[in-house]
């Protein structure tokens, strides 16, 4: 582990989980290192992680947040921002499907939120507990925009650069009452922003994550359909790999953003010492 130090990770969701991230799009630059990585954590064992390079650039990724049959959430998050501490990471891309909540968003739009709201039951999930953490600026503003360029430069569609995300505990859907109650509060709803942007200011890394709208939430235009949930999730997986591949290649492991300074020692540390 010592041996392994990445400035760069990328948290896969079900944007990419079809394209084998990173080899769903042709690119020379894109080379793997090494495949099926599990590191003993003090959370249990991690997911399997692979090691890739972008030019000259190297990236750890996980598929599917880390999420798999036996482990909670909860604990797929610590292992795999453990592991992503360990090794040094300080610039985070994770990306994902979502709902819709605003009703003016349609599928296959792209969103890069700058905020959330956290419905999930999964409150206290850190690491160590070192750390107050400031949820000021929670979405990294200097990574948000790249992302928001590039999407730009590959994307004809409509690209939505702000945004509320609404967490929520899955792994149903939500009830039409849920996604009334969200309106106006949030745009998106989703299963995965939450804990990882509590867990990246924990490790003092930057963190922004690119959505692809994939249903309509329960009452909100029309019923959402399966047949084209499944279109999306196999059609489009190699553009999210591009845009994702090609946002790293514009990213400096220094950042001028000030999400590192956001953590800040905790005032209860007789509570965190066992004293």
């Amino acid at each position: 582990m010592n041996l392994l130090k990445v400035d760069f990770a990328v948290i896969g969701g079900s944007g990419t989980l079809s394209s084998n991230f990173p080899f769903g799009v042709e690119d020379p630059g894109v080379k793997l290192v090494l495949d099926d990585l599990e590191f003993e954590t003090p959370y249990g064992m991690s997911p399997p992680f692979r090691l890739f390079t972008v030019d000259d650039r190297q990236v750890l990724t996980v598929k599917m947040h880390g999420w798999r049959s036996g482990v909670s959430r909860a604990e797929a998050s610590r292992q795999i921002f453990w592991v992503m501490r360990e090794t040094g990471v300080k610039r985070i891309i994770a990306e994902g499907g979502v709902g819709t909540i605003n009703h003016l968003l349609d599928p296959r739009d792209f969103i890069v939120p700058h905020d959330y709201i956290d419905m999930s039951v999964r409150k206290d999930v850190g690491l160590e507990g070192k750390y107050l953490l400031v949820m000021r600026d929670a979405v990294c503003p200097e990574l948000r925009q790249v992302l928001i360029n590039t999407v730009k430069e590959h994307y004809q569609g409509r690209l939505f650069t702000r945004g509320v995300y609404a967490v929520t505990d899955g792994r149903h859907f939500e009830s039409p009452a849920e996604i009334a109650m969200l309106k106006g509060h949030a745009d998106i709803v989703g299963q995965s922003m939450c804990p990882e942007v509590y867990l990246a200011r924990e490790i003092g890394a930057c963190y922004a994550g690119l959505y692809f709208v994939v249903n309509y939430g329960e009452g909100v235009v029309k019923d959402w359909s399966h047949q084209q949930l499944q279109e999306i999730f196999f059609d489009d997986a190699p553009l999210i790999s591009k845009i994702i591949i090609n946002t790293i290649r514009k990213l400096n492991a220094k950042s001028g953003c000030e999400c590192a300074s956001l953590r800040k020692e905790t005032l209860l540390k007789e509570v965190y010492s066992g004293d």
